[in-house]
Order: structure tokens, then C-alpha cells, then sequence
């Protein structure tokens, strides 16, 4: 069926009902641009880009130029259905300001120049670097926007040609956690589940997850059980009472920054309350008896002070969890960007260990991605971890990976960790870092401390370079500006918060002379030399589908193992779930069906931290956990927020999405339905907070912390008692001139500081106050 309904007044379109275990109707969304008739449109298959469910569409083209989108009502993803971003987001590519040659600074301006002239002085520059400085001068930040091809090539360039470990993805903002709570529970990266589970289960644990607003068609998918004949129960844990919050039988409006004494708590009445499946748990897991000890002192009573909810509201919440069949638990940057962000992720995995519900239809925990290809940047080791899903610590997985790339071991960085991108930035600050590329992503607006970042970027000894679509806010700052191509103007693959891998093909071409990511890079590396050690230009591919047989050949016998597939295969498919080898053909729906998990110390991707210190364990500390393939239940004590509430700063401040919007708007604030969904920043407060301040609904007010301030239109609503809420989307690309120098950016407010062990900032929790600016104007 085709849904008639206004996707932007309603987000999640029509309802279509289903009961436990039966297949979720299809239903295909389109949206084809006015004056364009149906049968002048040629289809050519994709996947969205625009958040991390990665739903199957088809991109309609005439005459040389994308024209709509459809879902493709066979895609295992999404049965057809496209969110509001997924069925606009496209018209981006048509913008009339994108970027169409490179860019070079000349006497303080950005000025046109040739790709030969901008390639050249690239080069030069690190050369130059790579001289004085040698590799560690050298840092790539990358995005969770590209494809695997691009990615896996920046890998190779990076760690296996400059030999430096300065390469990161913006996924370190908003989803290392979730690969490194899997690590540590699991022994490597990958969702154990299936986004079917979510049509089988009969309890959901939705905590930091605003699902309606940050995965739409995943919610439609839910909404849809919920509304069906035998509906989940639900339990919701955010301190906003959002579209989720409102379905749930149980909503817990916990205080930011406390999460981790709230997993304790409910941890502590499953064991209390004999509701963990001991059997399973003596079987297949390790570290039980210090889970015990460590969550016994946190009894309802003493977590409902911690959290600010009731008691009763706790036990109710345990009981829905402890009593359900099969129940499917997600976490996203409610957990992800907030205080003891991995060791509250953890406890999530323990919660389904405990009760048994791992590796079984509707039985699952969900550790989710919030941009579509933020799975590809763990897979090739294009941020925080080896190509392959290799540990960095074990020198095997470094040979191996060296044989593939027929280097010496030595030239691949493994003396230390991948470096995250907070510190990355530190070194540039500091001066050690001295070349910084960044790659598809925003820093300027996404980043914590604005002021900070921006004076980095501004320091004369830093050389920037940018490759983007448009001419952003962190462009402005380079001293080379390359234009990229982007979705639908490139062939390539990426893969989805599920395992579920999609084949983008190229519909259109560029615009002027904008490149792939992937072509950039291997010129890159061809200007500056980079081979193997016989001499052979180190990369050697020059299409994407010579990259993916590359990459599919580095994934052979690890966990990511990509050897059975194809871009033949993935043609016409409606996604295929990884691991897909010669003996799972048709791909793997679900991870440790056989109890069996990936914590053999050879095998495993990580030896482990300190949860509280983020203190790296080595080998030995590994072995001695005698996991061999059980998983390992994690403990950490609750430890109180570093930046409180005062009398100065008495509200906590919390960024988060809107449906209408994508990261820093690069895009979809080029898209005039989404953008006039949600045109500008707001401030959202909770009444009891407002009539003292005496702030009504649509009053400018300016909230203020340590470090900086925003100014935005008040909403008032029923959000939890001291806490104040902005989307961090918003940004000074299209700041109108009657706003002056207004500051619109969330990041003014937040803190550069970062979880111990995934290095995620923290979004979720910083001190500020609020004052009113000015009434509402008629």
C-alpha cells in the first residue's frame, strides 16, 4: 500500500497492525518531486543514509537528475517504509550551493582552484609535516556518513601508508559506546540481534532511546506492535516525557547523569526477586558473583534518591523485565553521551544475560548506531579499532592485517590505542598535531566547547583541510576546501545497526567536478608515494567493487565476515546480515544462537577495561577471566556527575534530535519541508522551572554555562524538574542577519570531557542557568 498521509504533520505514518511473530505489513512511501510523472522515472537502488536503520529505497532519476525515492517494499529493513528524512533528505543533492571545485586560501580567502593545484598543495603540506614532525603530526577525522569503500581506503591510507594512529570517525560522538560495551561483553563488535525481534519480543527496555525522533521507521515498526493485538509492555528511561515515554507502561524520568545506579537498581531486583535464569547465567556467563556483590547496594530505595523517581516506579519496571518471555533492551545517546556512558551500556547487556534472553527470536540487546554508516568505520578501522574487527593488542591480528596490506607489521600503528578525536584535537592545540583532514563532518557545530574548537581551527600552524558536499561551518576555517560527491552520485556499500548490508548504487553524477571520497584517497596516496613493501602503489583498487573484494578478503575468519558477498549478490537483495560465508550463503539473522561468544582470548577484539577508570587490561588480565567463549558480566559502582547543579548553575542542559534534522543540517536544512518543520533552535523547560524565571511559551531566553551561552524561543513542557533540553543540530551556516551574532549551537554550553573507556564526549549532562531575554512577539 501507498501511505496518502502528510509524512511531515505525521511523522510515522499510517498504521498498519500486527500480532507477535507475524511478518510486519509492507507498506511503500514515495515521494516524486511536482512536475515529474511517474513513468518518465528510472529507479535505481539505494538504501537511506540519514540515520542508522538504513532502510531499503530506491532513487528515482530523469534526465540526468534525482527526482525521488521510493522504499523497497522487499528490504528486510524496512518493508517499504521511509521516515521523513529518508523521503525529502534527497532534494540536498539538488542544492543549488554545493560545492563544485576545490577551494585553496589565498591571502585570508577561499578561491577556486584546480583539483591538481589543491591535490598538490595537500601533498606538499604533508610531506612537509611528515618530515619535521614525522606520522604523529599527521590526524584524519572522518565521518559515519561514507561508504565502506571510502572508509576502508582511508584505513589503509592512514594506518598502513602514514603509519599514524591519529584517524577517528565522528562516530566517536554518538555510537563508540555502543562498540565498545559489546566488546566488553561480548568480546567483539556486532548487534547479537535482529530488527524481527522487535516482532516477537514481549517486553521492550527502551533507556536514552528517543526512538520516534532518532529512528522513525524503526518506531513505525513498534508502534505497530504496540497498537497490534497482544502488544509488548514497554519500559521507558529518559528524563523527557517524549512520543516513546507516552506509550510506555512504565516511564522513568531519571535525572541525566544517572543511569548507572538505575541498571543497578533494577539489576539488583532481578537477582532479589529470583528472576535470572541462574541456569543460563552458570552456563554461559562469567563474573555473576561480583555483579552480586556490586548491585546488592543498590535497592529501589536508594536508587529513587539517586535518580529522582519513585521506588515503586523501579520494582514495576524490574518486574515487566524479569517476567517477560523475550525481551529486546536498546540504549542510544541517553547512555551513549552521558556520565559512565560504557559502564551504564554494559549493564544493559547484563540485564538480557541475566535473563537469559540473548541469541533467540525476539530475545535481544540492542546497542544502536545513530548514522547509517557508523558500522563500516568499526568494520574497516576507520576510527577506534582494526580493519576486520581485529585487536590491536594482539600482535597476530597486527601480522594479519599486515600480510593483507603486504606490509612490514612495524608500519601499522599498535604501540598504543587508535587515538579519539577529543584528543586528537588536544594535540592540535597543543602543537604536535599539525595536518588535520577532516572528512565529511562538521566539527565546528558538532564538537563540545565551540569556542575551544573554533580557536583550534583557526591557529595558523594548523593546517586544515576539508572535504564536504557544501561549504560548512568547519569549511570556513580550512585552508583547503575539496568537493565531494555524495549518496547517489557514487557507487558503494554500508551496513545498518542490524549487520544488515545494502548496495548503493551511483544514479547520477556528481555536480561539476566533485569526487568520491575513495578517489580522493588514492590520488592522495599516489601524490605521495605510499606503496608496499615491494614496491607497489599501496592501493591498489580503482573502482568501489575492486575495494569491496579487498575488504571482503580482510574480513575472511573474523567476526564482520563479508567473504560470501558481492555486489552481484547484493544486487536486487533486500539486505544481507553479516557474518554471510560459502556455509551461511543467505547470511546470519542472529549472533550466538549457540550460546557461544566471541571471548576467546585469541579471538576476541579487545582485552577489556577499568569501567570507571577506562584503564586498559592486557592480555594476561584477559586470560585470567577464563571467559572462552562465555560472556563476561561487568560491574561498576555509581559515581555522581563531575559538573552538578549549584547555586550558580542550578538546571542541567541535555542536547538531543528532532525527526526533522540530521546532524548539523549540512543537508536536510537545505530540504524546505524538513527545514520549515523545524527551522531554528529552542529551548525546552519544564513549567515548574519557567514561572519562577517568569518564562512563557516562545519567550527568547538565554541559557548560559561555564563556557558559553545559547539564545533560542522557549517551549514549555512537561519535561522532568531541572532539566533543560536543546537539538544540537543548529549551527550559523544560514544564520539570518537580523539574528546578528545570536549564539544558536547547543555545543556552546557542553564540556570537553569524555567517557573513560569508549571516549565519548558527554552531551547529556553541564551545569547552566537560564534568564529570560525578551517576551514572545506577536
Amino acid at each position: 500500500m501507498n501511505d496518502p498521509i502528510d509524512r511531515i504533520a505525521n511523522v510515522w505514518g499510517t498504521r498498519t497492525p500486527y500480532a507477535t511473530g507475524a511478518d510486519w505489513p509492507a507498506r511503500v512511501d514515495e515521494f516524486i518531486e511536482d512536475g515529474t510523472a511517474p513513468g518518465e522515472v528510472d529507479w535505481v537502488q539505494s538504501a537511506c543514509v540519514l540515520c542508522s536503520n538504513g532502510c531499503g529505497m530506491d532513487i528515482g532519476v530523469h534526465d540526468g537528475r534525482i527526482v525521488g525515492v521510493r522504499g523497497r517494499s522487499a528490504d528486510r529493513v524496512n518493508h517499504g517504509r521511509l521516515g521523513p528524512k529518508g523521503l525529502f533528505g534527497w532534494q540536498a543533492n539538488n542544492s543549488a550551493d554545493r560545492l563544485t571545485t576545490p577551494l585553496i586560501r589565498r591571502d585570508g580567502t577561499l578561491t577556486p582552484a584546480t583539483w591538481d593545484d589543491a591535490m598538490e598543495l595537500i601533498a606538499e603540506r604533508s610531506r612537509l609535516v611528515l618530515d619535521e614532525q614525522g606520522p604523529l603530526g599527521m590526524a584524519f577525522y572522518s565521518s559515519g556518513q561514507l561508504f565502506l569503500e571510502d572508509y576502508y581506503t582511508l584505513a589503509l591510507v592512514v594506518r598502513g601508508g602514514i603509519g599514524t594512529p591519529h584517524l577517528d570517525g565522528n562516530t566517536r560522538l554518538c555510537t563508540a559506546t555502543s562498540d565498545f560495551a559489546l566488546k566488553e561483553t561480548f568480546g567483539t563488535d556486532g548487534a547479537p540481534g535482529s530488527l524481527t525481534d522487535f516482532d516477537t519480543c514481549d517486553a521492550l527496555f527502551a533507556i536514552g532511546h528517543n526512538m520516534p525522533e532518532t529512528h522513525t521507521v524503526l518506531w513505525s515498526r513498534v508502534l505497530d506492535r504496540l497498537h497490534g493485538p497482544d502488544r509488548p509492555r514497554l519500559v521507558v528511561v529518559d528524563p523527557r516525557r517524549t512520543k516513546i515515554a507516552q506509550e510506555a507502561d512504565v516511564h522513568l524520568a531519571i535525572r541525566n547523569g544517572t543511569n548507572l545506579a538505575l541498571l543497578n537498581g533494577i539489576q539488583h531486583e532481578l537477582i532479589e526477586n529470583d528472576l535470572v535464569d541462574r541456569a543460563f547465567v552458570d552456563a554461559h556467563t562469567v563474573g555473576f558473583d561480583q555483579l552480586a556483590n556490586t548491585v546488592a547496594a543498590y535497592p529501589p530505595d536508594r536508587v529513587a534518591g539517586i535518580c529522582g523517581v519513585e521506588a515503586d516506579e523501579i520494582r514495576a519496571a524490574a518486574r515487566i523485565i524479569g517476567s517477560a518471555e523475550r525481551l529486546v533492551s536498546t540504549c542510544l545517546q541517553g547512555v551513549y553521551q552521558s556520565h559512565q556512558a560504557t559502564a551504564s551500556a554494559c549493564q544493559v547487556n547484563n540485564i538480557n544475560l541475566l535473563r537469559g534472553m540473548i541469541g533467540k527470536p525476539g530475545a535481544s540487546v540492542f546497542q544502536l548506531n545513530g548514522q547509517p554508516t557508523a558500522q563500516n568505520t568499526r568494520e574497516t578501522g576507520a576510527n577506534g579499532d582494526l580493519t576486520g574487527m581485529r585487536n590491536w593488542q594482539n600482535p597476530s591480528h597486527v601480522e594479519e592485517l599486515a600480510h593483507l596490506w603486504n606490509l612490514d607489521p612495524a608500519q601499522i600503528p599498535s604501540w598504543s590505542p587508535p587515538t579519539h578525536v577529543m584528543q586528537m584535537f588536544r594535540y592540535a592545540e597543543e602543537g604536535s598535531v599539525r595536518f588535520l583532514w577532516i572528512i565529511g563532518t562538521n566539527p565546528a557545530v558538532s564538537l563540545p566547547e565551540l569556542h575551544r574548537i573554533r580557536s583550534i581551527l583557526q591557529q595558523e600552524r594548523l593546517f586544515v583541510v576539508v572535504s564536504d558536499p557544501f561549504r560548512t561551518e568547519t569549511a570556513q576555517f580550512a585552508d583547503v576546501v575539496l568537493p565531494t560527491a555524495i549518496w547517489g552520485e557514487k557507487t558503494g556499500t554500508f551496513t545498518n545497526h542490524d549487520r544488515t548490508v545494502h548496495l548503493s548504487e551511483k544514479a547520477v553524477d556528481p555536480p561539476g567536478e566533485a569526487r568520491s571520497d575513495m578517489d580522493i584517497l588514492t590520488d592522495y596516496a599516489d601524490r605521495l608515494g605510499l606503496h608496499d613493501k615491494d614496491g607497489r602503489p599501496l592501493v591498489k583498487w580503482r573502482t568501489p567493487e575492486e575495494c569491496f573484494a579487498a575488504f571482503r578478503e580482510a574480513t575472511r575468519g573474523r567476526p564482520c565476515d563479508y567473504s560470501g558477498l558481492s555486489y552481484q549478490k547484493l544486487r536486487g537483495a533486500g539486505g544481507i546480515q553479516w557474518p554471510c560465508t560459502h556455509d551461511n550463503p543467505e547470511g546470519t539473522e542472529r549472533l550466538y544462537t549457540d550460546q557461544v561468544f566471541n571471548t576467546q582470548t585469541e579471538y576476541c577484539e579487545d582485552y577489556g577495561h577499568d569501567l570507571l577508570t577506562g584503564a586498559a587490561h592486557e592480555r594476561k588480565d584477559y586470560a585470567d577471566l577464563q571467559a572462552d567463549g562465555r560472556a563476561i558480566l561487568k560491574a561498576a559502582e555509581f559515581l555522581p556527575p563531575h559538573e552538578p547543579p549549584d547555586d550558580d548553575y542550578p538546571l542541567l542542559f541535555t542536547t538531543g534530535r528532532t525527526a526533522y534534522h540530521f546532524h548539523t543540517r549540512t543537508k536536510t536544512g537545505r530540504v524546505a519541508q524538513l527545514q520549515a518543520a523545524a527551522p531554528t533552535v529552542w529551548i525546552e523547560i519544564g513549567a515548574s522551572d519557567a514561572e519562577p524565571l517568569g518564562i512563557t511559551e516562545g519567550d527568547l531566553v538565554r541559557v548560559e554555562s561555564r563556557r558559553g551561552k545559547l539564545e533560542a524561543k522557549a517551549r514549555v513542557s512537561d519535561i522532568r524538574d531541572g532539566v533543560v533540553f536543546a537539538p544540537f543540530h543548529y549551527g550559523y551556516w544560514d544564520q539570518d542577519e537580523a539574528d546578528g551574532d545570536r549564539p544558536t549551537a547547543a555545543n556552546e554550553l557542553t564540556s570537553t570531557e569524555w567517557d573513560p573507556v569508549s571516549k565519548q564526549p558527554l552531551f547529556k549532562v553541564a551545569a547552566v542557568r537560564v534568564h529570560k531575554v525578551a517576551e514572545e512577539q506577536p
